[in-house]
């Protein structure tokens, strides 16, 4: 792990400007700068980068953050890979700080694994070149199948000779344990107790991730085998459905083509790759999933499928397409001869032939999907309905409700149904398709919840009113919601909003000065945005029910004590600053004629012209720091909402950017951030108001006179807590000035 103070470092050395300036072109606009979305198809620039929040923000794709976050996001690294990444960048060197134990054996164990893989693959890259099996056998057949010596290379293709322990006791020789090569599937144990290895005699496929890791293999059989393909099993380095094979030869060309093209097989990747294609990778014969898709989707929103231009590739050709477009994807398909496999066809046609031949025969996958289906279509008006049904769900899957339109008129031409029944049938799609997402999200964000879960009444945070006791009001129990306020989160944490409007105030000004507390010896103290919040949310017993606001509270206090030795170095910059500038300003005065009475009044304005500078660095600084902080922390879901909390909240327009507002948000902290502390309780208070009403109803029909005595008299000192709570908190704020 990096130790904390080169993290630090890395942060406050890495330029946003810098780094996205190698993959936007940006143009100066007022204090920002703007450029084209690198992270979606734009026309008119709506991607701001503000160098010195150091933070960047695509108002239409709402992706960005800090250097770290977007590297992460471009080039599809992990957060250690990222700030690796930007400290080799910098010539930072990188010092790892002492693991913990547990931190230690996970990091030991697939490190062990990440090396036995290299391992291997090297050993079986010299067994295909250096040895008479691996020449006369795997090379023969890779010749045969026109692989270069180049791909060879770049693939790190290998051979597994034909021997019953060959790997198993090199490995021993070369002193490893061979527990780790078991756990990744490259040895196998008898039922007799006897360890051998699993991929001998067969050319060998290594699979690596984004990063060039070898995180499993694949097996061609040559000899006639039951199973002509087998794979690395799923360990800690290999989850199947979230890899792609080629995706770490062809990332780079898939973000300079802004495209990728999706075929099924190994050999198709090495075929397409050697023609010149070399943004393509494969699914190895799997069905397509969510993980594989969301991988290609960190680098484009284009994809091309590619199948076989047999009858089994167009049925292949179907598989997948729904999920394609539910991820806002821009599919093509790509049908090739019957005859041919991308390898052969890619074999058989220069370059030049192949792009030509996408250029002229790329089809949108919905009239695709159409033309198959009605060519399958017969007499059969059953069969024509489930044609229709099923191009109908593709439609609905689209989020975008343009392109759904145009997808509806064109359909309603191909298949000789009405644009009106066509539409109604969509519209019935989509609301399914809606409410399957919902379902499997909850089920997915939140296992322990039955129905969209309300916290516990404003009761659990003021029913001991009367003994001055409140309890906490909690959310444990369920998990982290998507990102934003609105949508499923909303419906599982019903103070979603008001929590977000608060914790908002708190990312983009937690460190600034609020207000001032006189202590029990007389003393004034500072109290600062972050402590105000937390203690009249502690007065009530108020906790926030998001998990992830209460974690974003928690880190930010967890970060106090680095924001003290942060803003004295950064005062002791200011201090050093200003006493140059006096220094020179002093120069430059005494070198002037003046008068006794002028020097004196330069003198003065000098001054205040230093302190005001001096004063402003330190307030932006303040301003600045824990947002910067958070949108560098290694939690995926705090730098997430930090970007959305830090955004500003207008839209950019067509020129760019609109005028400031007169008066600047953080100059009217002093109401607002009680206001939303207050409708923050408010809305606590709402809710357990319509858990009695709908109390009240049920006992006025039972015809319980005491139960809705009871009821009246806690609805009424509802409606009285409300008032009390805001005159309180007002009190409390003009208390402090």
């Amino acid at each position: 792990m990096i130790d904390k103070a080169t993290v630090q470092k890395i942060k406050d050395t890495a330029d946003i400007v810098d780094v996205v300036g190698d993959y936007v072109h940006l143009v100066r606009r007022g204090g920002n700068y703007m450029g084209l979305c690198p992270f979606h198809n734009e026309r008119t620039p709506s991607f701001s980068v503000n160098r010195r929040k150091n933070f960047c923000y695509c108002f239409s794709c709402k992706k960005g953050g800090s250097p770290v976050n977007f590297i992460m996001e471009k080039e599809g690294l992990s957060y250690h890979e990222a700030l690796l990444h930007l400290a080799k960048r910098y010539g930072i060197k990188v010092e790892e700080r002492e693991l913990t134990d547990e931190e230690r054996r996970r990091q030991s164990e697939r490190e062990s694994m990440l090396v036995a893989n290299e391992w291997a693959m090297r050993l079986m890259e010299h067994d295909l070149s250096e040895t008479d099996e691996g020449r006369d056998v795997g090379l023969s057949y890779l010749r045969q199948r026109g692989v270069t010596d180049e791909a060879a290379a770049a693939f790190h293709l290998g051979y597994a000779l034909d021997r019953s322990s060959h790997l198993t006791e090199s490995a021993l020789k070369a002193g490893y344990q061979l527990d780790v090569f078991k756990r990744l599937g490259l040895v196998g144990t008898s039922q007799q107790g006897r360890d051998y290895d699993r991929f001998r005699g067969r050319v060998i496929f290594p699979i690596l991730n984004t990063s060039g890791k070898v995180i499993a293999f694949g097996g061609r059989d040559l000899k006639g085998g039951l199973a002509k393909y087998i794979n690395s099993p799923e360990s800690e380095l290999y989850k199947k459905s979230n890899e792609l094979y080629g995706i770490f030869q062809a990332r780079a060309a898939i973000v300079r083509e802004d495209k990728c093209f999706l075929v099924e097989g190994y050999m198709d990747v090495i075929g397409m790759w050697q023609s010149g294609m070399k943004n393509v990778v494969a699914s190895s014969g799997t069905a397509l999933t969510d993980g594989q898709i969301a991988l290609i989707h960190r680098f484009t929103d284009n994809i091309t499928l590619i199948y076989d231009g047999d009858a089994a590739g167009v049925k292949a050709s179907l598989r997948g397409i729904d999920m394609l477009l539910s991820h806002k994807m821009n599919v093509k398909m790509l049908r090739l001869p019957p005859e041919d496999d991308p390898d052969s066809f890619a074999r058989s046609h220069t370059p030049e032939e192949f792009r030509a031949y996408v250029a002229e025969n790329e089809t949108d996958i919905i009239r695709y999907k159409a033309q198959v289906m009605l060519a399958e279509m017969s007499n059969d008006p059953q069969q024509r309905i489930a044609a229709i049904r099923s191009v109908v769900e593709s439609i609905a899957h689209i989020p975008d409700v343009v392109s759904r339109d145009v997808y509806i008129r064109e359909c309603a031409s191909l298949l000789g149904i009405s644009e009106e029944a066509i539409a109604k049938a969509v519209a019935k799609a989509v609301g399914e398709v809606m409410e399957k997402r919902r379902r499997e999200r909850m089920r997915r964000e939140f296992p322990d919840a039955a129905e969209p879960r309300v916290p516990p009444s404003a009761q659990s945070a003021y029913a001991e009113r009367e003994g001055g006791a409140a309890q906490a009001h909690t959310g444990t129990g369920a998990a982290q919601a998507p990102a934003g306020a609105g949508g499923l989160r909303a419906q599982v944490f019903p103070l979603a909003r008001a929590e977000q409007a608060l914790m908002r105030y708190c990312v983009r000004y937690g460190y600034m000065p609020f207000c001032s507390q006189v202590d029990e010896e007389g003393k004034e103290r500072e109290i600062d945005v972050l402590e105000f919040v937390r203690e009249e949310l502690e007065v009530d017993g108020v906790e926030y029910t998001v998990p992830l606001y209460a974690r974003m509270a928690a880190v930010l206090e967890g970060m106090r004590g680095d924001f003290a030795t942060a803003f004295a170095r950064e005062r002791a910059a200011a201090d050093a600053e200003a006493a140059r500038m006096r220094a020179e300003g002093i120069r430059e005065i005494a070198a002037r004629d003046l008068s006794v009475d002028d020097i004196r009044r330069e003198e003065e304005r000098l001054g205040a012209a230093i302190a005001e500078r001096r004063d402003g660095r330190l307030a932006d600084f303040r301003k600045d720091w824990p947002g910067r902080e958070l949108l560098s922390h290694e939690d995926d879901e705090v730098r997430r909402e930090a970007a959305e909390l830090l955004r500003e909240r207008h839209q950019l327009s067509h020129i760019y950017s609109r005028e400031a507002p007169a008066e600047r948000e953080e100059d009217r902290l002093d109401i607002l951030v009680p206001r939303a502390v207050i409708e923050l309780k408010g809305e606590m208070l709402d809710i357990r108001l319509k858990e009695l009403m709908k109390q009240l109803s049920e006992a006025v029909a039972k015809g319980d006179a005491e139960e809705e005595h009871r009821i009246d008299l806690e609805i009424s000192d509802i409606l009285s807590m409300r008032k009390e709570i805001a005159l309180d908190m007002g009190e409390r704020t003009l208390s402090h000035p």
